[in-house]
């Protein structure tokens, strides 16, 4: 049986309402913050041998360096599964080659109503208005230090920063500087997260005028120079990433992770909700997973053809299988981030992707991963250059 999950475990678990996706979430990090201790039982220690033999696939082919970090692969974990970092420790043992906790705010807080959380089935998705609900950067960074004081992870690990709900919008980058300044230590890259739909008027910030002001005070604290990212919205009109772009360059970032969730629910196969009952285009919240894949792909092709490939781009939004990352990395992405697909295809879908990635590698006689990154634009100049003029 070369895969359970998809075999056992998810016919299980993807029981209509029978099992609440937030619950599970919770048994889910329980049980990878406790294998990710160090000195735990001989039990916990096997557990993490075998979770290595299963899921950490190495190839040199794969790796390689940006921002001054290393990732072995370039298949990360994105925000939001890992808000309060508790299974920080945990996230190399499953193959990935980076992963980024939060996002975390400034102050503690719990998020919106439950039932916040919802699969959509018939749409491989994910609906949800979580709301930021985390412990605090304060929390966080007592965490991570007790953590990093014994054993820091050999993957790189980001941290995503949000704003407080309590926080006004006038005050915002004091907000978001805090944390930074909290957790500055423990971050190897930042990620500046205006994007999310669930927080009131948190996609403001994405305009210039109030993005420029929390960006200027995170560099402004940056003494080490830390890679600063900021993650956008897919929902965003051309001119208005044109403008994010702008200022990434002005301000020094060293990339954007593109895209966060969307809010449009058009083409949605599934009407209803089975928690609630209530129309899926009635519900607040943002959607995850397969309808988000090609628009988070065309964000991404272009960011990069305006950029002209200068800022380097982490590609999230319906990665499921090899073709999925092949397309975000030729499209532009230099590093990839997985939540709904993981969710969706169990555990065995990071080194099923990255062997899948070797073969198109070796299909497109690449030496290695960098050289695939905008492959599709190179490919489009050369058709373009192939073409005979009519007589």
């Amino acid at each position: 049986m070369k895969d359970p999950y998809r075999q056992l475990v998810r016919p299980l678990l993807f029981r209509g309402v029978t099992l609440d996706p937030e619950f599970l979430h919770h048994r889910t990090m329980n049980l990878l913050t406790w294998l990710g201790q160090p000195g735990q039982s001989p039990l916990a220690a096997r557990i993490r041998l075998w979770l290595r033999q299963q899921f950490c696939f190495s190839d040199p082919r794969l790796a390689q360096t940006c921002w001054g970090l290393d990732f072995a692969n370039p298949l990360g974990l994105a925000a939001g599964f890992d808000k309060d970092g508790t299974a920080a420790l945990a996230w190399p043992l499953l193959g990935f080659g980076f992963a980024e906790l939060g996002t975390v705010t400034c102050y503690p807080q719990s998020g919106n109503p439950q039932p916040r959380l919802f699969r959509l089935l018939q749409d491989e998705a994910v609906l949800n208005r979580m709301g930021f609900n985390n412990q605090g950067s304060a929390a966080l960074a007592d965490r991570l230090a007790a953590y990093w004081a014994s054993h820091r992870p050999s993957i790189p690990i980001g941290i995503n920063l949000g704003k407080s709900k309590v926080t006004e919008l006038a005050d915002a980058a004091d907000d978001y500087r805090t944390s930074f300044q909290r957790l500055y230590p423990y971050g190897d890259y930042f990620v500046v997260n205006v994007s999310s739909p669930n927080t009131p008027g948190l996609r403001s910030l994405q305009a210039a005028d109030q993005l420029g002001p929390i960006l200027a005070a995170l560099q402004a604290e940056n003494s080490a120079g830390k890679p600063l990212l900021v993650k956008i919205a897919p929902d965003l009109a051309w001119p208005d990433i044109d403008a994010v772009i702008d200022l990434a360059q002005a301000h020094g970032l060293a990339g954007m992770i593109a895209t966060n969730t969307t809010i449009a629910k058009e083409r949605l196969k599934t009407q209803t909700l089975l928690q609630t009952g209530n129309r899926v285009a009635d519900e607040a919240g943002g959607i995850s997973g397969a309808p988000l894949r090609p628009r988070s792909t065309e964000v991404i092709r272009y960011i990069y053809q305006r950029t002209g490939g200068s800022l380097p781009i982490v590609g999230v939004g319906g990665i499921f299988t090899a073709a999925d990352a092949w397309e975000k990395i030729t499209a532009g992405a230099a590093l990839l981030q997985v939540y709904t697909g993981w969710v969706y295809e169990g555990p065995w879908m990071v080194p099923r992707v990255l062997k899948g990635l070797l073969a198109k590698l070796e299909e497109h006689q690449l030496p290695n991963i960098s050289a695939a990154v905008g492959l599709s634009h190179r490919s489009q100049v050369d058709d373009l250059a192939n073409v005979r003029p009519s007589r």
